[in-house]
């Protein structure tokens, strides 16, 4: 079996158990190709826990939860060193961030020192834990989860915690047609037990990275990535009402991530060279949530992915 075929494999696997949310499984696909992680935001009941518990299943790997709450300590996500009487000395006991993917579900629950906690993992691939360092998995994902709606006892994620999310993906409601696709699917499921589906090797997602890098990205496609991240920090040479929307522009992470992740979806589509097209599909998820709204977008009702799309129609491709 082939990167590609495995790939496909998987993405035909999740649409079945996860019905409705083609775009969320495909986004999810994006951040592993690309070695990045993905922040997940919607309201309880869509599928979110479901998503990465289906994918960890479909590949060789151990799954990790911490489910974030306000007494949560930082020591509980990344581990802590452990007194041994037999040896007299201390062994550094593994948190569960040493997994391969890893769900942290409502992350924004947990105050900004256990948030923190995260930063390292997620951008250096290591732990620091009583000045020694602890290297994580090659294979290490994050996809946090957040409720958009109930703010008592949350606490929003710092910009540096975002930027670290190389994807973010709204999760909608589903249409009626999936919602009872949805009931008969889990009626299924508990009368019957559906036959258990190989998971791919390790080693064939990291060949499928090695795919995804070697897309071609003309100079053309590099530029029309630029523009739209400096369009996002000087909105106002673009359209009058952007420079009105959009308070603070993306980082340089933003064009790494627009980069990394329209490679990923070029050959999830079967393509050798990133078109505008696999750009302009990806920029909402890479860019929307490292944006800041002015006061007078969001007393306008604007969101930043409506905010992207946007600015997506005034910025053209060479």
């Amino acid at each position: 079996m082939s990167a590609r075929e495995a790939f496909r494999m998987i993405e035909a696997e999740m649409n079945k158990a996860i019905i409705g949310q083609e775009q969320v499984v495909q986004r999810m696909l994006i951040a592993l190709l690309a070695n990045g992680h993905l922040l997940m935001e919607g309201l309880p009941g869509v599928a979110k826990t479901r998503s990465i518990k289906t994918l960890s299943k479909l590949i060789e790997s151990s799954f990790g939860r911490i489910q974030f709450t306000p007494d949560l300590l930082p020591s509980d996500v990344t581990g802590s060193d452990i007194y041994r009487e037999p040896t007299a000395s201390f062994e550094f006991q593994q948190g569960p961030i040493f997994s391969n993917l890893i769900l942290a579900d409502e992350i924004n629950r947990a105050p900004a020192k256990v948030q923190s906690a995260l930063l390292e993992a997620m951008e250096e691939r290591q732990v620091t834990v009583s000045g020694k360092t602890h290297s994580l998995p090659k294979l290490f994902l994050v996809m946090a989860t957040q409720n958009p709606i109930e703010q008592e006892g949350t606490y929003p994620l710092p910009e540096a915690q975002m930027d670290r999310f190389m994807l973010y993906v709204n999760v909608p409601y589903p249409d009626a047609e999936n919602e009872a696709s949805i009931l008969r699917l889990i009626r299924s499921e508990t009368t019957t037990s559906p036959p258990p589906i190989a998971p791919i090797s390790q080693d064939l997602a990291f060949s499928a990275r090695d795919e995804v890098n070697a897309v071609h990205v003309a100079e053309a496609a590099e530029t029309y990535m630029v523009d739209l991240v400096l369009a996002t920090r000087e909105p106002s040479k673009i359209n009058k009402d952007l420079g009105r929307w959009i308070r603070l522009g993306a980082s340089p992470r933003g064009t790494l991530a627009l980069d990394a992740a329209a490679r990923a979806h070029a050959w999830l589509h079967d393509q050798d060279f990133v078109s505008p097209d696999d750009i302009r599909a990806v920029a909402p998820a890479c860019l929307s949530h490292r944006i800041h709204l002015s006061y007078e977008a969001e007393a306008e009702g604007r969101s930043r992915t409506a905010v992207i799309d946007e600015l997506l129609q005034h910025v053209i491709a060479l």
